[in-house]
């Protein structure tokens, strides 16, 4: 009895241990009721019927897939060693389980498909440079071939394209003599500006020295102007305060004769060897001839009363 007893109380225990199962958190469980999908089981403890159904675990959590390098001939011709990885989630437990077998190399075929496709429909230069739309286009296309699959591919990143060495040398040279055309234009291009400043340089210093002289001038001619009217003003009012003194001290003809020759003797006292004397000089000269006969007479009366 006590056998017996044992016996069912063990049966018992390990019923109840194989009837509850834990999922994780990141897990969900698909419940198959004698081999058929009945019902999807969340993250926690969950009840089955052991022997009649066993739980199948989903991992939900994001995974990567490596696609290994492999060679691509682009448009033109030109075989490149391309390496990527996949990243994907799953969506829909059942469909990755039931729609599929193995989700992980399926993916990695299409993927490897489709790198072909993508990089076969473009030229080296493009697939150098466009690393992003080769992403984006891997990835919906991706996408759409994995949606029946209940998985979402959330992205797809070329790791490297490597071309051949003899086309990689090529390129190499091609960027030095674009960089040396690129140094030489700009090294150019400052020579031409440079030049063409040091003549607008030249050319503004002409200016301003031209308006220089212009200003220099303008005002030595207006200096000279204005010191030729003063001593025109000058000589104006020395001749009207001359004027006037002679005609209020009303002169006689011998004390215009004496002044006369007192102005030929300053214009005489000179270098120059001859000296021009003005038309109008008979009256002087009656003058002269007044003085003269004036000075006999006084010799002449000073001689009487000496006798």
């Amino acid at each position: 009895m006590s056998i017996l007893v044992w016996v069912i109380v063990a049966f018992v225990v390990v019923f109840i241990v194989n009837s509850v199962k834990i999922i994780r958190q990141y897990e969900k469980g698909l419940v198959e009721t004698l081999g058929k999908y009945t019902e999807t089981k969340n993250s926690g403890a969950n009840i089955i019927i052991p022997m009649f159904q066993k739980i199948l675990r989903v991992d939900m959590r994001e995974r990567v897939i490596d696609v290994p390098p492999q060679s691509v001939i682009t448009k033109d011709n030109v075989s490149v060693v391309v390496d990527a990885i996949i990243y994907f989630q799953v969506t829909d437990p059942v469909k990755v389980v039931y729609n599929i077998e193995d989700f992980a190399l399926a993916a990695l075929k299409l993927a490897q498909t489709n790198l072909r496709n993508v990089i076969g429909d473009m030229e080296l230069d493009s697939t150098l440079t466009s690393r992003e739309k080769i992403n984006t286009q891997l990835r919906v296309v991706m996408d759409e071939a994995t949606d029946k699959w209940g998985v979402k591919v959330t992205r797809v990143e070329i790791q490297k394209i490597d071309p051949p060495r003899d086309i990689t040398d090529a390129m190499s040279k091609q960027m030095k003599a674009e960089r040396e055309k690129r140094a030489n234009i700009l090294e150019a291009e400052g020579l031409r500006q440079a030049a063409i400043l040091k003549a607008e340089g030249a050319k503004q210093a002409v200016i301003l020295d031209a308006e220089a002289v212009k200003e220099k001038q303008v005002l030595e001619a207006t200096g000279e102007a204005e010191a030729i009217r003063k001593v025109a003003e000058a000589e104006k009012y020395k001749v009207e305060v001359v004027y006037n003194a002679i005609h209020e001290g009303r002169p006689t003809n011998d004390l215009i004769a004496i002044k006369y020759l007192e102005a030929l003797e300053k214009v005489a006292d000179g270098q120059a060897t001859k000296i021009f004397l003005p038309l109008e000089t008979a009256g002087v000269t009656a003058s002269i001839g007044g003085i003269a006969e004036l000075f006999k007479n006084d010799v002449k009366n000073i001689q009487e009363a000496k006798k």
